[in-house]
């Protein structure tokens, strides 16, 4: 069975104060998973009492927490779960383009901030319905957590590029045609970050990488690239409880992960960025010396 590890040594690039995780998942019992997503994540439920022990750990302060395919667009469990880590949290849910206001006011008072697109298999909410959400977001101030095969950036970069909400392209842009810095496809990400709404998410690097790891180098080289280019545009998340693992030798170390993602960005100055400055610009979260979880 699936353990998950949630201590062990301190990741050795030391996360700075009001650090936020901006990308994961958690769970608590009595929200089954729903048709036309994935089932929930392999062995023990990923609870908030798991995830609190993970932020003690990596040294995370706060977190945004993002609705799991598996409930669709059922927010029922992401609700319950920023209610059970109070101030510290935040959300990301999934929600049709005739959502109520009465349900948009339910999430918002809940903490929610932002609002997903995930256009792969098992995502509740594809590209076909992109400006339908945007137009959601931008009425309340919302910002959108968009993801799909990068390959095809170019394809989808008018659209993109006309969003009104603040945005954040998601899981290190996900190219699994395999790309190198000087494909036209980072030239169109780099594009659409100079538009000024537009962040770039460090997650989930396994799930893309060609090369694999432990170093992942071939992510490695366009993260590099993103944060010489625009370190004010880069977030970054743990992707735990890590889903498609399903067998314990696919489950990665977090510590080791954490050392390896943060150690693209070049200085303590970028990494403060990437874990304090940005999130809170991207998800109108409150500067961390005002926070009060």
């Amino acid at each position: 069975m699936l353990v998950r590890r949630l201590s062990g040594d301190k990741p050795r690039i030391a996360l700075p104060k009001g650090s936020v995780d901006t990308q994961m998942h958690m769970y608590l019992p009595g929200f089954p998973a729903l048709p036309g997503g994935p089932g929930l994540p392999a062995g023990d439920l990923p609870t908030p009492r798991q995830y609190r022990q993970l932020m003690d750990w990596l040294g995370i302060d706060r977190v945004i927490i993002t609705q799991g395919n598996a409930q669709q667009r059922d927010n029922s469990n992401i609700v319950a779960c920023l209610r059970e880590m109070g101030g510290l949290a935040r959300g990301v849910a999934a929600v049709d383009p005739d959502v109520t206001d009465s349900e948009l006011d339910w999430l918002t008072e809940a903490g929610v901030v932002g609002l997903r697109i995930m256009d792969l298999p098992g995502g509740a909410v594809n590209l076909s319905a992109l400006e339908l959400i945007d137009a959601i977001a931008a009425a309340r101030g919302l910002m959108l957590a968009i993801q799909f095969d990068g390959s095809h950036i170019e394809e989808h970069e008018p659209r993109l590029s006309r969003l009104k909400s603040r945005w954040v392209l998601d899981h290190h842009g996900k190219f699994f045609c395999g790309v190198t810095p000087d494909s036209p496809q980072i030239a169109a990400l780099r594009r659409l970050i100079d538009g000024g709404n537009c962040w770039f998410k460090f997650a989930g690097v396994y799930e893309s990488s060609k090369s694999g790891g432990p170093d992942y180098e071939d992510v490695a080289a366009i993260a590099r690239t993103i944060a010489a280019h625009a370190p004010e545009r880069i977030v970054w998340g743990t992707n735990w409880p890590h889903n498609l693992a399903r067998e314990q030798a696919d489950y990665p170390d977090d510590a080791a992960l954490t050392d390896t993602v943060l150690g693209w960005l070049p200085d303590e100055r970028a990494r403060r960025l990437a874990l304090v400055d940005n999130p809170e610009a991207l998800f109108g979260l409150p500067a961390w010396t005002e926070e009060k979880a």
